[in-house]
């Protein structure tokens, strides 16, 4: 047996040289809550927990107690008597976040300990490469909206990227100027999706899509506010373009809302976020049950998107069988972002679209305690 010793959350930040983000508006620094989980056996399990860190870091001091001196393959049944006992804190909050980094962190200690990577503790490695789209084309704090995104979407292109995700989502008129503009420097193959961030209600997203349709549009992330189910029924029935939706979905509840009606075409779960490993897994099989597509939101440190990796190395691409018409995409954050690459020993390897999948034990990453050092908040 190898039961928990300790856990710990700490916080990196990284300032941005300009500001940055979505039609929501726009940040000046990175941040992320880096999980640390240590057994008594001397193992040590790496995670990630979405939203700032003094937050996760409050939650973790309410349930703590509740993980320590636990079996280590026990944390997910810790994990539901912590949302059984605090059900009035509600499922969509930073407590789903920090469950969502222990969990990480200890299927991270758990292939540690059996000299295997996640993704064979979780049902296979599938695949030694994931397909990525360039996550970039923000708004950004320069008075020039069209160089700025321009210079962001040549880059990716550059770079090899063959899908591209652009933001969208102030104004109709200006959605389809974007669009069009993308459209143009990565030409007429490549895969380009664009996220509103939530910021329109049901029927301006159905006008901004029908602006935009004629960009070839691959999906439309976000296109309503979370918390708008009835907007999600209305795109469901009349959106002429497919509905990406789960970033800012929490815990296994909101994702199964989001399938069993069908209302978003790509689930997007984001493992600091929406509860880890033992969560999304869940949701990789409702996707795959109900016929749809998983595509992980990843928009953190270089740990959250290396147990993204893991996670789409073990996902059946079913229904489809020797050949996959649209392979599933794991998002590949542009923006300047220290903390993607930077708190790794080894930054993950990408080549011409494809992130390679960390062959180490358990997430395959080390941290790089100088960078943990340099990101500590001042």
């Amino acid at each position: 047996m190898t039961r928990i010793r300790s856990i710990e959350v700490v916080a990196v930040e990284a300032p941005v040289a300009v500001p940055y983000g979505s039609s929501r508006g726009l940040v000046p620094k990175r941040q992320a809550g880096i999980i640390r989980l240590r057994t008594e056996d001397g193992i040590e399990g790496i995670g990630e927990a979405w939203g700032p860190p003094a937050v996760t870091a409050a939650y973790l001091e309410t349930v703590k107690a509740r993980f320590l001196g636990a079996e280590l393959s026990a944390h997910r049944g810790v994990a539901q008597q912590v949302l059984a006992s605090h059900y009035h804190f509600g499922t969509a909050n930073g407590l789903i976040a920090l469950l969502g980094g222990i969990d990480i962190a200890a299927h991270d200690a758990l292939g540690k300990r059996y000299g295997v990577s996640v993704a064979e503790l979780i049902g296979g490695r599938l695949r030694e490469q994931i397909p990525v789209y360039a996550s970039g084309g923000y708004f950004t704090a320069e008075d020039d909206q069209d160089a700025a995104l321009a210079r962001q979407v040549e880059r990716a292109a550059a770079q090899g990227h063959t899908a591209h995700k652009i933001k969208i989502g102030r104004n109709t008129r200006q959605d389809a100027a974007r669009c069009a503009l993308a459209r143009r420097i990565i030409g007429p193959d490549a895969l380009l999706t664009v996220d509103g961030n939530g910021n329109m209600t049901a029927e301006g997203a159905l006008a901004s899509m029908r602006a935009i349709a004629d960009s070839d549009i691959h999906w439309y992330e976000e296109p309503v506010a979370p918390q708008d189910w009835a907007g999600y029924a209305q795109l469901r029935d009349r959106a002429p373009i497919p509905v990406a939706a789960g970033e800012a979905h929490y815990a296994l509840f909101e994702h199964r809302r989001l399938i069993d009606g069908r209302l978003a075409a790509v689930l997007q779960p984001d493992l600091t976020l929406c509860g880890g490993f033992a969560v999304a897994q869940v949701i990789g099989a409702l996707v795959n049950a109900e016929h749809l597509r998983l595509s992980p939101h990843c928009w953190g440190s270089g740990v959250g998107l290396a147990a993204a990796l893991q996670l789409m190395a073990a996902q059946p691409a079913y229904p489809a069988g020797d050949h996959v018409p649209l392979p599933a995409l794991l998002e590949y954050d542009q923006g300047d972002n220290a903390l993607r690459d930077g708190v790794l020993a080894e930054p993950l390897r990408y080549a011409a679209g494809m992130l390679a999948v960390p062959r180490g034990p358990g997430l395959g990453i080390t941290l790089d305690e100088a960078a943990l050092r340099r990101f500590a908040p001042a």
